[in-house]
């Protein structure tokens, strides 16, 4: 289960599931979360949480990746439209 929501936030986030990520960058220094900007980490920390409430409200995989899609455009747009928020946070 644990595994299945995981690639559901990858996807959202990044398009692709950790292990798609792996086969297209075999070389890599780590995983598809040790690559992510800082940006990435937090609407990734925003998505779980937010997965987590429409899992209670019922909602199937389907839609749930469809609504954390929009929020994590939305809320990567936002974060690099302001660079000054980011660096707040490190």
């Amino acid at each position: 289960m644990y595994a299945n929501e995981a690639d559901l936030l990858n996807v959202a986030l990044f398009g692709i599931t950790a292990k798609q990520w792996r086969e297209i960058n075999p070389n890599a220094d780590g995983n598809i979360i040790d690559m992510a900007t800082i940006e990435q980490l937090v609407v990734l920390s925003n998505l779980e949480s937010i997965n987590s409430v429409l899992i209670h409200q019922g909602l199937s995989q389907t839609d749930r990746l469809i609504q954390l899609n929009k929020v994590a455009i939305t809320q990567m747009k936002s974060l690099i439209n302001r660079p000054n928020t980011i660096k707040k946070i490190k």
